[in-house]
């Protein structure tokens, strides 16, 4: 079974803005999704956060695009009521990344979420990696 991981929008801005430093790393685990060696979700709420960043960088119609590629490779978990109460009761600063949490662990046999911002998840359940350092641990 291949593993499952719960990605940060930060991650996704990164591959297709091309930020440096941390284009590659997110490219990488891209790729790996695509050859079917992991699986890769996201948040319903992601998409808009990485519409309105990405639309900065590409324009509104490449925007779109890209939004519809996400939606082509990668599995988008829904957002309900019950992942907002979740998130009101988990203890963490940044709601946005709250809601993140709440939504991946629905996923199951979710095995990580992999952002660069490890220390807004620092009350997460599950593994919480930086692309490097999942990279890193898939390779060994």
């Amino acid at each position: 079974m291949v593993p499952k991981l719960f990605i940060d929008s930060d991650v996704v801005i990164d591959f297709f803005t091309d930020r440096e430093p941390h284009v590659n790393p997110a490219s990488e685990l891209f790729e790996l999704n695509e050859r079917g060696d992991i699986k890769l979700y996201l948040s319903a709420v992601s998409i808009n956060n990485i519409y309105y960043i990405v639309r900065r960088y590409l324009g509104h119609v490449q925007t779109l695009e890209v939004v519809e590629q996400l939606a082509e490779i990668t599995e988008i978990v829904g957002t309900t009521k019950s992942e907002i109460m979740q998130a009101l009761r988990n203890d963490f600063s940044d709601f946005e990344d709250s809601i993140q949490y709440s939504s991946a662990i629905t996923i199951e046999g979710i095995e990580a979420i992999i952002t660069r911002n490890i220390k807004d998840y620092r009350n997460s359940q599950i593994a919480v990696l930086t692309p490097l350092n999942y990279l890193k641990l898939f390779r060994s």
